[in-house]
């Protein structure tokens, strides 16, 4: 189901006082997203989400007021949040675009997809803002818990010049251990096996990551004939690997392990083990 688009949504209206907007940026599932200028004219983007999806907007809306207690350099900024005619709007600082985008313009400039070094320099950022997110060490409603993002790709890290943020966190999973059940739900090629068996782990972000890392360097994701949705009963099959040189498939092998407590530490360790064999 998408988000059928709104007459009031259009270029030159005002969702907020001082806060107007000047071009539409895209959609995915029940959100369209929009550039806003505000009165002194800075840019944001401004996230729609209709009021119809009972179910994700109040996981969105939660998602975004835990990441804004945790203020992160390497979040991407969440200004407010406010309802609008009938749709629930998210202010959040402008990007310049995502690593998504990155692979699209080597592809089309230079016929080639992301190099080593540059990747790791990107994906370095992107393992540091994970980590932290990861920790079991954020007090929220009284508890220490750890937060796993739940999506990590390209498309959700942003670029600001040569600085990569964290964003989109509406799937978020909170967890108090190292295994919690979860409803499967993410961007299916860069699942976790666990997330298939409805389960989260404390290290089901650094496979996301993982796949990421290939995705940047080959143009591919490392599967073959996944299917868009979940499936009942499907297993992910093992990933191909072979697009890269030996040192790299044996760094990724143990990031997309099947089983989480055979990954790696954290996300940084593994990009630190990249960065050694990639040579900078």
């Amino acid at each position: 189901m998408s988000m059928s688009r709104a007459t009031v949504i259009h270029a030159g209206i005002e969702p907020y006082p001082g806060l107007r907007l000047e071009r539409f940026l895209g959609r995915g599932g029940f959100s369209e997203v929009w550039q806003a200028q505000t009165e002194d004219g800075r840019s944001l983007a401004l996230k729609f989400m209709t009021c119809e999806n009972k179910g994700a907007v109040p996981k969105e809306i939660r998602a975004s007021q835990m990441i804004r207690q945790l203020n992160h350099p390497l979040f991407v900024h969440i200004e407010r949040i406010w309802i609008f005619e009938s749709y629930i709007v998210i202010a959040m600082e402008l990007a310049e675009g995502s690593l998504h985008d990155l692979l699209e313009a080597y592809q089309t400039e230079f016929n080639t997809p992301i190099d080593g070094p540059r990747a790791c320099f990107y994906l370095s950022q992107a393992a540091d803002a994970i980590d932290f997110l990861n920790s079991p060490s954020h007090l929220i409603d009284q508890r220490k818990i750890g937060i796993q993002h739940c999506d990590i790709k390209p498309s959700n890290l942003l670029l600001f010049k040569d600085t990569v943020k964290l964003s989109d966190f509406g799937l978020c999973g909170v967890m108090t251990g190292q295994l919690d059940w979860r409803a499967r739900a993410g961007t299916v090629a860069y699942c976790a096996p666990e997330v298939f068996h409805g389960k989260l782990s404390n290290r089901t972000d650094q496979y996301g990551l993982a796949v990421s890392y290939y995705v940047l360097r080959t143009g591919l994701v490392p599967f073959h004939d996944m299917p868009e949705q979940f499936v009942h009963g499907y297993i992910p099959p093992p990933p191909d690997l072979t697009l890269l040189p030996v040192e790299e498939q044996t760094i990724l092998t143990r990031g997309l392990h099947p089983v989480p407590g055979n990954r790696f530490s954290s996300c940084t360790e593994m990009i630190n083990q990249l960065i050694e064999v990639v040579g900078q």
